[in-house]
Order: C-alpha cells, then structure tokens, then sequence
C-alpha cells in the first residue's frame, strides 16, 4: 500500500485534507509505475487541494501518523464548489521520480529503472502509474528535484510566447511576473528577442528580475505605475498580456494602458479608440475578487480565459513534441524551478506548512517529496 493526499469538500461546508492508502497497482502494457520524488506545490495544485476554503480556519485533528487538516468554506463560494461536493479527490498535476515497474509494450520497457517527469494528476503520491506517453524520460543525472516542474511552467510560459507568435502580436505583458513562471518566461523572451513588460508588486520582485535581465519591469505599488506601463506599452508595442491574478483593476488597467500607449502614435482621432486589437488572457487567480474594468481602450478589445491544457489541444502533437524537447534541452538553464522547501505528505498538512505555502507569495514555493524519509 502506499499513501497518496486527498481532498474533500463535503455539502455541509467543509474541506478536508487527509492521507489515505492506496494500493500498488501493476501496470496495464502501456503504463509505468513511478515512485515519486518530488511534485511542486503550484496555485493550480493548491486550488485543487483547498478548494475555496478559507484556511485561515483550518484546525488539525487526527493522529501524528494520520493528521486531518479541516476548514471552512465560506457559503457564498459553495457554488462554485459544486461539481466536486463529497467526492474524495488526489491532488497534484506533475511530479517527478522513478519508474520501478513497467508494462509490457516497447516503450514502457524503456522507462524501466529511468528518472521521468509525469503530468496525469495524483501525484501527492508515493507510487502513481501512469502512461508511458505522459512521461519524459529526464537527462542522465537529473534528479527528480531538477525536473518536477517539467510541464506546468515550462510549457505555460512556452504557450505564452506560441500564442503571441500565433496570434499576431509582436511583444508581451506578464503579471506576477516574479514568480518561477515569470522568471522562466524572462529567460525565454531574452533568448528569443521578444520584448517582455512585467508587472510586480514590490520593490524586491522588481530587483529579481531586473537581476536575471529584465529590462522592462513596473511595480504596481509606485505611484506612477501607469504611466510606467505605458511608457513601456510604447517601447515595445506590447499588445497581448497574461494576467496571474484574475481579480481586482489590474485587467482592465492593462487594456487602458495599451490603448493609451496606441494613441500617442496615432494618425488621425477615431471616437471608437484604436483599431488595433488589444487581449487579455487570465490564466490565474491570485486575487478572489471580482474582476473590474473601466471601458477606456476603444472597441478593438478582448478579455477572455487561457488554460494550458486546453491550448496544448489546439497545438496539436507535433507542436507539444517541439515545446517538450525544448524543455529537455533547457532544463537546468531556462527551465530551472526554485523550491523554499521540500516537505513530506505528513509536513504538508503541517498548519505552519500550509500558513506559507498556501499563501502563494513569491520565493515560498513548496516541493512535495511523498516518499520523503521512506526507504526505497
């Protein structure tokens, strides 16, 4: 048997965190069975795993060997938590660790022994089998640490920059931009040459990325952080921007920053602002609240939702096949993750544990080792 974290929201307004055992399976002839070593704690990860529970409620009972974390969740975000209400749920997208069994066609044999990275779900593990075709066979050397954060970030912020190119646009806009994706999509729009503004939220995020490159970064704190980002609109014609936080102005602050940045250059006045389309893409939710905007940046607009998945679909397997193999080449460069800690499933349900990494502040980053301790 082998333990796996789990999540319940039940009806009554109550999230649950707790550790169950799960049993080994044997793989099916495509599979591979990994003993994972280490999966990152991302927002994605955490909005599974806490739902919209407000854990600033959160209390521990159970025993030592067997915590159970509870909280509350608010009435008013029990909507949104309807579709998984009672259902005991595995958390954790990706991870990373090693293949002890494999099935029987070719190419689960090859991963037989090797250090992979694997998205699939459930990997808040200690074993998870999963196809061979969702698995990256890692560099010789690699430990899982190094290559946890195979797929979520890396081919994130390679989506980013595909979706510029595929959609017309010659420059881009990132907020939260000091996280680990921020730096990565840094790195690949320096080596790349695509002009890049980010958008952060104090002085020392700003001194990160200035300190791997960045040339273009505005602070929302500065009083003059609009007409910083527009300045910056205009040096580099930035017309497309993914937003991390979903909630709050800052949305529709971008639009009517690009829309300004647009008219400075202007030709001739039109009533209906400029004709060149301007998007926003939210691809997180840092900020809960309502998503607010002033109607300042003409009709030639769009504010919509970007998911990995769902765009991956669109790209098709050639084009994933392309982005995966730049992770490859690029991953203790480009591609590396910066953990604060690494924790085991027991740690991980630690109130002192979850009162950091549950807040999602820039430099906390948790890694999960669920066989952290265990023998191999």
């Amino acid at each position: 048997m082998a333990l796996q974290l789990r999540s319940l929201v039940r009806a009554n307004g109550e999230l649950e965190l707790s550790l169950h055992d799960e049993p080994i399976l044997e793989p099916q002839a495509h599979e591979v069975v990994i003993r994972i070593e280490a999966s990152p704690m991302n927002p994605s990860d955490l909005g599974l795993l806490f739902g919209a529970a407000d854990m600033g409620t959160a209390k521990v009972s159970g025993t030592p060997e067997r915590p159970i974390v509870t909280a509350t969740v608010p009435e008013r975000a029990m909507p949104a938590m309807a579709g998984r209400l009672d259902q005991s749920m595995p958390v954790g997208n990706e991870g990373a660790g090693v293949v002890v069994k494999a099935g029987s066609s070719p190419a689960a044999q090859a991963l037989l022994g090797k250090t992979v990275a694997a998205i699939g779900g459930a990997m808040y593990s200690q074993y998870r089998a999963v196809a061979a075709a969702q698995c990256l066979e890692l560099p010789a050397g690699t430990a899982p640490a190094e290559g946890a954060s195979c797929f979520v970030n890396p081919l994130t912020s390679l989506g980013m920059v595909e979706t510029m190119r595929r959609e017309g646009h010659k420059a881009l806009v990132h907020t939260a931009a000091a996280s680990n994706l921020g730096q990565m999509l840094n790195k690949i729009c320096q080596k790349d040459g695509i002009a890049l503004v980010n958008i952060v939220r104090k002085p020392e995020q700003e001194a990160l990325l200035r300190g791997i490159g960045a040339k273009y970064v505005c602070s929302t704190s500065s009083p003059t952080f609009l007409e910083d980002l527009t300045q910056a609109l205009v040096e580099t014609g930035a017309t497309l921007a993914f937003d991390a936080t979903g909630g709050g102005k800052l949305a529709g602050q971008i639009l009517g920053c690009m829309e300004a940045a647009l008219n400075r250059t202007a030709k001739e006045y039109s009533r209906y602002g400029s004709t060149t389309h301007k998007q926003v893409y939210i691809y997180g939710g840092l900020d809960r609240s309502p998503t607010e905007f002033v109607r300042n940046f003409g009709m030639a607009w769009g504010m919509g939702g970007w998911l990995l998945f769902p765009f991956l679909q669109k790209l098709g397997d050639e084009g994933v096949q392309r982005l995966k193999a730049r992770v490859v080449a690029e991953l203790k460069t480009t591609f590396a993750s910066h953990y604060t800690r690494e924790v085991s499933l027991l740690e991980a349900l630690q109130l002192d544990a979850i009162g950091v990494y549950g807040k999602q502040a820039t430099g906390e980053k948790f890694l999960l080792n669920p066989n952290k301790g265990v023998a191999a």
